[in-house]
């Protein structure tokens, strides 16, 4: 017989695992990430008050204006640098980067990298 394989549960089994130990604070809040086949998906979260500082995804305003496609590297790498611009804009210099499960390769690997680059520190 064939082993069915739920890889979307080995995923959240990993996110909570990660949720543990990560929380976000007002002066240093998550960032915590989703990513679906075609979009990305950031926040920035405050853990202690449970409020959602900001925003940003592949199907923002921002984003749509510079790139058309959402789902590949090429655009975490754009969505990475519009989101530390607005990030920082807002005043967030230092984050807990939450990868949401997903393995820090790919997507997930290139949007933390221009993250970094764009002046966010984790």
């Amino acid at each position: 017989m064939f082993k069915v394989i739920n890889r979307e549960a080995g995923r959240e089994k990993r996110h909570w695992r990660i949720r543990k130990r990560v929380n976000g604070t007002v002066e240093r809040p998550r960032l915590s990430l989703h990513r679906s086949h075609q979009n990305i998906y950031l926040q920035l979260i405050d853990d202690i008050e449970q409020k959602t500082l900001a925003s940003f995804s592949t199907q923002s305003k921002e984003f749509k204006g510079v790139y058309s496609k959402g789902g590949n590297i090429e655009a975490a790498k754009k969505l990475g640098e519009l989101a530390a611009k607005a990030f920082k804009s807002k005043g967030y210099e230092c984050i807990v980067f939450d990868r949401g499960g997903y393995l820090y390769h790919g997507r997930v690997k290139a949007l933390a990298d221009a993250l970094r680059a764009g002046g966010l520190q984790f």
